[in-house]
């Protein structure tokens, strides 16, 4: 019994599964905070473009001896290889008639944001014989990650509810919006750069621990939550709502795990302990609503 649990979770980190659930809940989230209903729409295409590219990108990363990986993910992953190829052409092709269901907006959007994530990975430019995606260009892999994931979960929710008449969102508070999940998720990412602060620098990638160092990149992103905090207060000028206390709870808790963080921890803690905040930041908005409000109207 214990070890079929233990290969069922396995299966929902490495396949990356748990990570397209996270996306689906940063954009629940979203549509809490401009009191709209959930589009569906938009939850199915971030679940499978999440899978998706998410997936792509281990295929092309794929190392010359994968069962030798250091990283236990790498090894299930290609243990599983024809599994993850099903999974990745499904999500794909999956992604066509959802894409057509939306707003010209968002499909605007969608493609703009196609393009970085695939120009991300692909090694689509070249200094002579040297090739190189733009995550190879210093200071851009954290910063496309975290643009990538803030319009894909807020832009894009805002822009299909605005659409379908679900919510009116002012230019400013699309721009709060947009601002402080940038900075959440960019405080998220920061952790996982740490922990490859060596294989980065053994290929050439100048992340931000890279640059700064291990303790200066963890002070940096106790300042990208405390921006976040501060642009919670702003938004909708609701000041101390409900909401900011669920948001600031899990902001303050995601501060907590990056401090203890190292790059030694192993990857469990990462994949379902760090970027499970992000499912965990929407449950603790309806567990605060339910507690104080005695309901949910998400």
């Amino acid at each position: 019994m214990k070890k079929a649990l233990k290969s069922a979770f396995d299966f929902l980190l490495f396949s990356n599964i748990f990570m397209s659930l996270c996306a689906v809940a940063q954009a629940l989230v979203t549509f809490h905070l401009i009191d709209s209903k959930p589009v569906y729409t938009v939850a199915g295409l971030l679940f499978t473009s999440t899978l998706s590219i998410y997936n792509f990108s281990i295929l092309l990363s794929k190392p010359k001896h994968p069962e030798r990986s250091p990283y236990k993910r790498v090894r299930w992953f290609f243990a599983h290889y024809r599994l993850m190829v099903t999974f990745t052409l499904i999500g794909l092709l999956s992604l066509i008639p959802l894409f057509f269901l939306l707003s010209m907006e968002s499909r605007i959007l969608l493609v703009f944001l196609s393009v970085l994530s695939f120009c991300y990975s692909l090694p689509l430019f070249s200094v002579g014989e040297q090739k190189f995606g733009l995550r190879n260009i210093p200071g851009l892999k954290t910063f496309l990650i975290t643009l990538v994931w803030t319009l894909s979960c807020v832009l894009l929710p805002i822009l299909e509810a605005q659409d379908l008449h679900l919510a009116e969102v002012s230019a400013r508070d699309i721009t709060l919006s947009v601002a402080k999940r940038f900075l959440l998720i960019f405080a998220l990412a920061i952790p996982f750069d740490i922990r490859d602060l060596f294989s980065d620098r053994q290929a050439g990638l100048k992340t931000i621990p890279v640059a700064w160092g291990e303790k200066n990149a963890y002070l940096f992103c106790q300042v990208l939550l405390a921006g976040y905090i501060l642009l919670l207060f702003l938004f909708r000028n609701n000041g101390f709502s409900i909401d900011f206390f669920a948001l600031t709870t899990t902001a303050v808790l995601m501060g907590w795990l990056i401090f203890k963080s190292k790059w030694e921890k192993n990857e469990y803690y990462y994949f379902f302990y760090m970027d499970g905040v992000l499912i965990l930041q929407y449950a603790v908005i309806i567990g605060f609503s339910l507690i104080f409000t005695g309901s949910y109207a998400g």
